[in-house]
C-alpha cells in the first residue's frame, strides 16, 4: 500500500516546530539551516532520493518520488512538528479541486466519513471557505452515493487537506505527527552517563530533543555485573542514536570495575555514592576533552537510594567544573517508561540483566558530605580517574 501511495504523491510538506517561529530572525535562520542539514543527512542515511528541498512560509517542501517513505523518516527529526505526503499543483481553483478529487478517489473507502481543511498564504480569487465548500460538495457528488460517504467535521475518517501558497497548492490526506523540539546541534554538546536501563536513555533523549547532541558514556562495572549488562547497553544506545542521524554513533566504555572494588574495600556503606562521584569526575574530564557544556544523567528524585535530594547534593559536589543536568528529576517511573516505549528504547532496556552486586544491603539515603569526603580520603582519586580514562574504549555502532 505504501509503495502504491508513493506513486500518488510527489511532495512532502515539512512543518517546523512552533518554537522556531518564536526566535528572532537571525536565530531562526540559523536553526532552519541546521534543520535543513539534519533533514538531508536523514534522507541520505536511509537512501531516500529527492530532487529539491525548498523553504517557504515556515515550511520545507521536499520534492521526491518516495514521499510516504520520506515522511515517515523525517517525522523523527527534532524540530519538526508534523509532515504530510502531498501532491503539488497550481493555486488555480480548478487545479486544486481536480487534484483533490484524484486524491479523494485514492484514499476514501466504503462508508468513510470525511472533512475538508484549507490554509492559504497570498492573494487569490477565492477564500479558504470557498475551497472547503466547493471541494466538499464535489467529493459528495463524485463519490458520495457510490461509497456511502458522509461529512463529519468533528472526527472524520479522512481529512482532505489543502495548503495554498501563493501560486502553488498542495493537497494531502495524512498528517504524521513529528517529534517537535529544537533541531539537534543548535545547542551545546553534553556528556551523558548512560547505563542502558530505562531511565538514562530517556534523560539523554530529552536533551537531544532540546537540540543538544550527546556523547554516551557507559561504565562497565565487571565483575560486579554480567556481560549481558554491557550487551544490553549497546543495544539501547543503537536505538537511541537512531534519533541523531548525521551525528557520531559512538559509545565510550569506561572500565569501572576496579574502581568499584577499591571503593568496596574502603567503605561499603557509601559504595553507591562513591561510585557515582567517581563517574562524575571521569565525565568532567571527558566533557573537557569533547568540548561539551555539561553532564546529563537519568536520575530522578527518590528513584534509588543514591537519588534522594540529600544524596544528589553529595553527588553534585564531585563535579567541580561542569553542571549536572537531570531532565527526569520530577518524573515518576510510569512517565519515564511511557517515553521509553515511544522512542523505542524500552524494548531493550526492559531486558533482564545482572544487577550490580556491589549495592550495600542498607545504603545511606541521607549521607553527610563530610562523611563521604572522609571516606574518599582513603582512595587515590586522581590515580583512579587517570586509570579509568586510559581504559576507555570507543564502540562505533
Amino acid at each position: 500500500m505504501e509503495t502504491a501511495l508513493n506513486n500518488v504523491y510527489d511532495t512532502v510538506i515539512i512543518r517546523f516546530s512552533g518554537e522556531l517561529g518564536l526566535k528572532k530572525h537571525w536565530t531562526r535562520k540559523r536553526y532552519e539551516r541546521r534543520l535543513a542539514r539534519n533533514l538531508k543527512k536523514t534522507l541520505k542515511h536511509y537512501g531516500v532520493s529527492y530532487t529539491e528541498l525548498v523553504r517557504k512560509h515556515s515550511r520545507f517542501y521536499l520534492k521526491t518520488s518516495s514521499a510516504v517513505d520520506a515522511a515517515q523518516k523525517l517525522a523523527r527529526v527534532f524540530g519538526i512538528s508534523s509532515v504530510s505526503p502531498a501532491i503539488e499543483t497550481s493555486s488555480k481553483l480548478d487545479d486544486v479541486i481536480g487534484k483533490s478529487l484524484f486524491l479523494a478517489e485514492t484514499v476514501l473507502k466504503d462508508g468513510d466519513s470525511f472533512a475538508v481543511t484549507c490554509k492559504r498564504v497570498g492573494k487569490h480569487g477565492y477564500s479558504s471557505a470557498d475551497v472547503r465548500k466547493v471541494l466538499g460538495q464535489r467529493v459528495l457528488d463524485e463519490f458520495g452515493e457510490k461509497l456511502g460517504l458522509r461529512v463529519d467535521l468533528g472526527n472524520p475518517d479522512v481529512t482532505l487537506g489543502v495548503e495554498v501558497r501563493d501560486d502553488q497548492a498542495f493537497v494531502y490526506s495524512q498528517v504524521i505527527e513529528g517529534v517537535g523540539g529544537m533541531p539537534l546541534g543548535t545547542q551545546a554538546k553534553l556528556v551523558g552517563l548512560f547505563s542502558g536501563g530505562i531511565d538514562s536513555p530517556v534523560g539523554l533523549w530529552l536533551v537531544m530533543k532540546r537540540g543538544s547532541p550527546v556523547v554516551p558514556v557507559y561504565f562497565d562495572i565487571s565483575p560486579f555485573a554480567d556481560e549481558k549488562t554491557t550487551e544490553r547497553a549497546l543495544q539501547v544506545a543503537d536505538v537511541l542514536l537512531d534519533w541523531a542521524i548525521g551525528f557520531p554513533r559512538k559509545v565510550y566504555v569506561v572500565q569501572h570495575g576496579e574502581n568499584l572494588k577499591q571503593i568496596m574495600e574502603t567503605n561499603r556503606k557509601y559504595s553507591c555514592l562513591l561510585c557515582k562521584r567517581m563517574m562524575y569526575r571521569i565525565a568532567e574530564r571527558l566533557a573537557e576533552q569533547f568540548g561539551a557544556a555539561g553532564i546529563v544523567t537519568g536520575e530522578a528524585i527518590g528513584e534509588q537510594a543514591s537519588q534522594t535530594l540529600t544524596n544528589l547534593r553529595v553527588l553534585d559536589s564531585a563535579a567541580k567544573e561542569y553542571p549536572v543536568h537531570r531532565p527526569l528529576l520530577g518524573f515518576d517511573k510510569a512517565e519515564t517508561e511511557a517515553i521509553a516505549r515511544k522512542i523505542g528504547t524500552y524494548r531493550f532496556s526492559s531486558k533482564k540483566a545482572g544487577a550490580c552486586t556491589a549495592v550495600p544491603y542498607q545504603p545511606s539515603t541521607k549521607a553527610k558530605l563530610e562523611d563521604v569526603i572522609k571516606a574518599e580520603e582513603k582512595l587515590d582519586i586522581e590515580a583512579m580517574v587517570k586509570k579509568s580514562l586510559d581504559s576507555i574504549k570507543m564502540v562505533e555502532l
